[in-house]
């Protein structure tokens, strides 16, 4: 039997060019008009539309001085390490990426699945934090497709990982390497800083548990770090009229009495323009102004641990054993009897 894996990510522009960064903005924002409130499909295209032009020149200068985001090139790399280490376990896979915005977006996925006539579907978003506009949305686009397609194929997808002991091993060894190779101890001088991606508190009130995957994140890092005193801040989006998670990481930088801090981006598996961009960039000069130095920690990407990761959360379903032996269970954030994580035991 020949098992599809849909490997969903986020997708962003590879270059700067205008007509792509807006129509990319502008499903971005229709995708999550909710958080403004109700409207019409007509009103919100339209709003989705006049936000995406007003973001997107800074998008645009954005990606110009990080020379394109790099998101799709580690996507498509971290699908062919995953099909290539479970092919090496002897299970007969392909592997499809599929970008919620962006060309070949979820559904080119599902269909070019459905084409090759793989046996089961398995969806499997590279988001380690389970989150609504991310995870959730991803699996919603998938799920949707493959009834588009009338295809009645075994389907199961998955969820949040953050808890997987490997990928926290992972993160921490990743953190104490930057540390290693620029010659720093944490300590009071030197303070640890974790970025998270922020999201709007609509979502947090509306049941996501996104901030505390993000608590739980940081604080299994920095028992392992043997750290406690770390400092965790979020990088929001303040295009729309809306609160979003706090602290800001800018807010955190502002405050911190420190000498150098070192930022780990909590809940990236790429680099893109959030931790090019907006940290390397951005973050950096605002804690240089304070006199800072600053280091950031890189995205272990295809780091061959986190392939063995992702592989080991689709293996029982690849080889046809009770998930629950990996902890793998139905899951609370997506409630659908073919949606597995790891968070769900804890969260009964």
């Amino acid at each position: 039997m020949t098992t599809g894996i849909a490997v969903l990510n986020f997708g962003e522009p590879a270059t700067a060019d205008r007509d792509v960064v807006e129509e990319y903005l502008e499903r971005i924002f229709f995708a999550n008009m909710d958080i403004e409130g109700e409207t019409t499909e007509a009103a919100a295209h339209e709003r989705a539309s006049t936000l995406a032009e007003r973001r997107a020149p800074g998008l645009m200068e954005e990606y110009g001085e990080i020379g394109g985001s790099p998101l799709n090139a580690h996507a498509r790399r971290q699908a062919e390490l995953v099909e290539t280490e479970l092919r090496d376990r002897g299970y007969d896979v392909e592997t499809y990426v599929g970008y919620q915005f962006m060309e070949p977006f979820i559904g080119d996925a599902a269909e070019a699945a459905h084409a090759d006539g793989v046996d089961r579907l398995i969806g499997l978003p590279v988001y380690p934090l389970c989150g609504p506009s991310t995870t959730v949305q991803a699996l919603e686009k998938l799920s949707e497709a493959v009834d588009e397609l009338d295809w009645d194929v075994p389907y199961t997808e998955i969820t949040g990982y953050h808890t997987h002991s490997a990928y926290a091993r992972l993160r921490a060894d990743n953190i104490r390497q930057t540390l290693d190779r620029e010659g720093l101890e944490l300590d009071e001088d030197t303070r640890l800083i974790f970025s998270a991606h922020g999201t709007p508190t609509y979502y947090l009130d509306e049941g996501s548990r996104y901030v505390q995957y993000v608590e739980e994140y940081c604080e299994m890092v920095a028992g392992m770090l043997g750290y406690p005193d770390y400092e965790l801040g979020y990088q929001n989006h303040a295009n729309r009229d809306v609160e979003w998670t706090q602290p800001d990481v800018e807010d955190v930088v502002e405050e911190i009495d420190a000498e150098r801090v070192v930022v780990d981006p909590t809940s990236f598996m790429h680099e893109q323009s959030e931790t090019l961009g907006e940290l390397d960039e951005d973050l950096r000069e605002e804690a240089e102004e304070r006199g800072l130095g600053f280091t950031r920690v890189p995205v272990p990407y295809d780091d061959e641990r986190f392939v063995g990761l992702l592989a080991d959360l689709t293996e029982p379903f690849i080889a046809d054993f009770d998930p629950d032996l990996y902890g793998l269970q139905q899951c609370k954030c997506r409630p659908e009897p073919n949606a597995m994580c790891l968070n769900a035991r804890r969260n009964e």
